[in-house]
């Protein structure tokens, strides 16, 4: 197309886009050429007759249709759709909807408005776009997704601009000098938006507070939480809160609970916890059963609703683990003191407890208040150790409780439940928190164990009080769910694992988990394992927290909550209170408000997720900052149109080969066979496949690892 044409073709657009925005911003009421062109201010014969051309082309093209002779009107007004901001690389972006099955809407970059990524607005779609293209532009910004953007600070004589972190913030912030508030040029600090003035290009705002050096480990770490929005301390009002709660625990209080101090109990944990919030309590039976209590920190014991302190676990929703530290949803008091079920100390806990015979079925459960003295404090590894060598403290009744675990274990599997036994990463961190070793952490006995006993605990107290009222009369709870997996991510999943000659039957939910399993049995230790697992997980819809009684399909049980972490996660302070409150003989809580709560829990689990993953994704950066250069065997664990992922697998370090890179051929994507395709010598490169890499170049700021392709 020569440039005049292509001229001519982008006016065409503009006017036939003019002409159908007028009939929009008039009801569509149906309207002749001659309107439409008053309306436009055009006087002109000429100009008149292409608004006439326009008009029979766009009802020829059934964007509009003549309702009388020279009179048209569109066919489908333009409507209006609330969604949030997905930003793309390129500035523009995909408005998602609410309706699960509703067509995302584009929108270019200059339609956006100012929107950022994550708000939620409100759009106009275009009535001519229609189908899979829905076009449309942002008419409202309804709800800011965030203000706040951690960054550096970039100074000149007489102002100063904010530079953010987040790949899909485009815009950098102008920040006026009085709004330093002590930064300096190339410092780290958070920036938050103080105005956007109408035609501004960018936004105005002040630095809130510095965070430290670029590159210094702190630095980064309170960056990360900065960009999540997880805060650093905790205000002064809730800190005093904590420390005002008594240490004793009164006579009163252990006479309204049930005794478990002369009962054995003890805790296992990982070697580093600080806090300790469940303990198993082991008893043999006159009758031959045992009883086995799950104890659990009476958290809503201390946190009185409405306090500060309960408004601030709320709002963290959960404890955040970074590579090199906890953030934890409750203050150090609490956590690592008066909750922590700490040995040879006095503790109240609120528990589930069951007689169970030696075939681990239930004979009886109760749920109550109790009081324990935790006898023993052991590590994963201790407990490992006992059950290995069946020798060390309390071994008989360690191996009975592994003995029952097993049990309880395959009966979940047999149900249906999915075993997912993913590869997870820590790193040997040196005084200054820099990696100087990466591991996989193993899962064995000693955590399946204990596992399986809070499973058993979460799922009874689940069922227990679903079991409370009938039909429109059911006790609202809060109830942990996960959703049956979309068919067609399924069907995708079971096309690529066939390529490995793993065969998925998804004939019925109970065929699928059965052929998973043996699909994630079959993979341990083998070098595709982490590809495999990470995209069957992909393929599985996201649990969430609701009201809404449902059944969890990766656990194969028909109702499930979290009742085992009231230290580190919201939800189950929620779920002790309305447990509690219904043994008491208390009516149903109102709905919506859980529900609401439970929609808060779920984004704050999300959050605190990325955070962690943003972190551990840093520490890999930084981990082979000083390997560039250096050459690694790989596995491909994800292609994109611009490039594929390799996973490294000796250190598990994940970085990008660009396709541009890849100098020997033109390479496009071939999304449906997840491979990257060589166009002239038809070379492909496929998820899962063994590659030769080197690591080219490393950005800690934007967390990002270069690979190039090392040619046999």
């Amino acid at each position: 197309m020569s440039k005049k044409n292509k001229h001519n073709s982008t006016i065409d657009q503009v006017l036939t886009q003019m002409v159908l925005d007028i009939f929009e911003q008039n009801g569509n009421t149906p309207l002749n050429h001659k309107q439409v062109s008053a309306k436009l201010n055009v006087r002109d014969p000429d100009a008149r007759g292409v608004i006439l051309d326009i008009l029979k082309n766009e009802a020829f093209k059934g964007v509009m249709k003549e309702v009388s002779p020279g009179k048209f009107q569109l066919l489908e007004l333009k409507t209006f759709v609330e969604g949030k901001v997905d930003l793309t690389n390129d500035g523009s972006a995909f408005i998602v909807t609410d309706d699960p099955d509703e067509t995302d809407i584009f929108v270019a970059p200059r339609k956006l408005r100012n929107a950022l990524n994550g708000d939620r607005v409100k759009v106009y779609v275009y009535a001519k776009s229609r189908g899979k293209n829905q076009e449309g532009e942002v008419i409202e910004i309804l709800q800011r997704n965030k203000m706040e953007f951690t960054g550096v600070v970039k100074l000149s004589e007489r102002f100063a601009f904010f530079i953010p972190d987040d790949r899909k913030m485009m815009h950098d912030i102008f920040i006026p000098i009085s709004d330093l508030n002590g930064a300096k040029n190339g410092i780290k600090a958070v920036a938050e938006i103080t105005d956007w003035p109408a035609g501004a290009k960018n936004p105005i705002g002040r630095i809130k507070h510095i965070l430290g050096v670029q590159g210094e480990n702190d630095t980064e770490m309170n960056a990360i939480l900065a960009e999540y929005g997880f805060p650093l301390s905790f205000p002064a009002e809730v800190e005093r809160e904590a420390e005002e709660i008594p240490n004793d625990i009164t006579a009163d209080e252990i006479a309204k609970r049930r005794d478990f101090r002369d009962v054995l109990t003890f805790t296992i944990d990982p070697f580093d916890a600080k806090d300790f919030d469940d303990a198993l309590s082991f008893k043999k039976l006159d009758n031959g059963n045992y009883e086995v209590g799950v104890h659990i920190a009476d958290v809503s014991h201390y946190i009185i609703p409405d306090s500060a302190l309960d408004k601030e676990a709320y709002e963290r929703g959960t404890s955040v683990y970074l590579v090199d530290r906890v953030i934890p949803m409750l203050p150090e008091r609490l956590s690592n003191g008066l909750c922590s079920l700490r040995p040879k100390e006095d503790k109240l806990c609120f528990a589930a407890v069951f007689e169970l015979d030696e075939n681990a079925d239930i004979i009886d459960q109760w749920f109550g208040k109790t009081v324990i003295h935790s006898d023993r404090r052991f590590t994963y590894e201790e407990v490992q150790d006992v059950i290995e060598t069946k020798t060390g403290d309390y071994v008989e009744e360690i191996e009975k409780l592994n003995a029952l675990a097993y049990k309880l274990r395959e009966r979940k599997f047999k149900a249906g439940a999915i075993s997912f036994e993913t590869t997870e990463v820590k790193f040997k961190l040196d005084e200054t928190g820099k990696p100087i070793g990466v591991y996989v952490k193993e899962r064995k006995d000693a955590h399946k164990l204990i596992e399986d006993f809070m499973l058993l605990a979460n799922r009874k107290v689940a069922e227990h009080v679903s079991k409370m009222g009938k039909g429109k009369h059911k006790y609202t709870f809060v109830y942990r769910v996960h959703d049956t997996p979309k068919p067609d991510a399924l069907a995708n999943f079971a096309q690529f694992a066939a390529r490995f000659g793993y065969k998925i039957n998804t004939k019925s939910d109970k065929e699928t988990a059965k052929s998973l399993n043996f699909l994630m049995e079959d993979v341990e230790g083998k070098k595709e394992q982490n590809v495999l697992t990470q995209l069957a997980i992909r393929s599985m819809a996201k649990a969430i927290y609701t009201t809404k009684s449902s059944s969890h399909y990766g656990l194969a049980f028909d109702h499930y909550t979290h009742f085992t972490s009231p230290i580190r996660r919201y939800p189950d302070v929620m779920v002790h209170r309305l447990l509690q409150h219904y043994l008491n003989g208390g009516q149903s809580a109102n709905a919506d408000h859980y529900e609401e709560l439970c929609k808060h829990s779920s984004q704050m689990e999300k959050k605190a997720a990325d955070a962690e993953r943003s972190s551990v994704k840093y520490k890999q950066a930084e981990y082979l900052k000083d390997q560039v250069g250096n050459i690694f065997t790989g596995i491909i664990s994800g292609v994109t149109e611009w490039g594929m992922y390799v996973e490294i697998i000796e250190n598990k370090c994940e970085g990008m080969i660009r396709l541009r890179d890849i100098s020997d051929d033109f390479y496009t994507l071939d999304e449906k066979n997840y491979a990257i395709i060589g166009q002239r010598k038809k070379k492909i490169y496929q998820l899962g496949d063994e590659v030769q890499i080197r690591v080219k170049n490393v950005d800690l700021t934007k967390k990002q690892i270069d690979f190039t392709l090392v040619h046999n």
